[in-house]
């Protein structure tokens, strides 16, 4: 039996896959090791993983993650699961690479992940050739998750926001400004902390002021990021990710305003992957 997993910051998406080609989804949290450490990976999945599932029943684990870029990086998250699965072959990459395959195959183009970050890449139908760097929630990942949650907790921090929107996000959180601080400064995962408040630009669309934000954000991921890539126009637009998908629409119109035609814009790359790899299976 082997396991597939895409990896974000705040979730990981798992597929086993058995001998007859049965696949059966499961989650857990996500294992980005600018946040977790080795025992920690061992911790959660110990704790997470499914009762039924038998972790030395599994010979092959392909897990995809962010942030999982250095040899150190990739160090942390492999030691961590060849800890549980004892008697699999481990091979661990980043969730950008996933992308790209889920997206494209083993066809060149152009891919990006919107959500709890931000990433995007050129690929060659094999390996990433080109990357520009989204430098992370503290400086960079415009239109990501975590972007749109800073600005929002900035507007409604500073009395910035609609009155209207300002009162429903007080009665949907409860969190006032030494709570949010706290929540960013003194306790773990503050990614993932700001990335949540994107939900509520999404369930407060209606609104010109979370339709603005959304537009201005994906406005910077293309000026920022996305237009620094040689010859960008000739490479239609592929996106994964919850904000990519949830903002679809809007990220659509901002593609196509800085030159860029848009192909595949999915929510998560989980099943496209696991094709990958068992279309890689099947051709030797």
């Amino acid at each position: 039996m082997i396991l597939i997993a895409d990896g974000g910051s705040t979730k990981t998406t798992w597929c086993l896959v058995d001998a007859h080609g049965t696949r059966s989804l499961f989650h857990t949290e996500g294992y980005n090791p600018e946040f977790i450490s080795t025992a920690g990976i061992i911790a959660s999945l110990r704790q997470h993983l499914p009762a039924t599932l038998a972790p030395k029943a599994i010979t092959e684990v392909h897990y995809y993650g962010a942030s999982v870029v250095t040899p150190e990086q990739v160090a942390t998250v492999a030691d961590g699961m060849q800890e549980v699965f004892s008697q699999a072959r481990v091979v661990v990459g980043h969730d950008l690479l996933a992308a790209a395959r889920a997206l494209l195959g083993r066809q060149p183009g152009f891919a990006a992940i919107l959500g709890t970050g931000t990433n995007s890449c050129l690929y060659d139908g094999e390996q990433i050739t080109h990357n520009v760097d989204s430098l992370g929630y503290f400086l960079g990942d415009e239109g990501s998750g975590a972007f749109l949650g800073k600005a929002l907790l900035r507007d409604y921090l500073r009395g910035q926001m609609p009155a209207e929107l300002e009162a429903s996000f007080r009665a949907t959180y409860g969190l006032g400004r030494d709570a949010i601080l706290d929540r960013l400064y003194n306790q773990p995962f503050p990614n993932r902390f700001v990335a949540s408040f994107a939900k509520f630009a999404s369930d407060h669309y209606q609104a010109p002021y979370c339709q603005q934000l959304v537009a201005e954000a994906f406005d910077l991921f293309f000026k920022n990021i996305i237009c620094k890539y040689p010859a960008y126009e000739a490479h239609t637009f592929n996106c994964v990710g919850s904000v990519g998908y949830n903002f679809r629409e809007v990220l659509t119109q901002a593609a196509a305003a800085h030159g860029m035609a848009v192909g595949k814009i999915i929510s998560l790359p989980i099943d496209d992957l696991v094709s990958y790899h068992l279309d890689e299976y099947k051709n030797g």
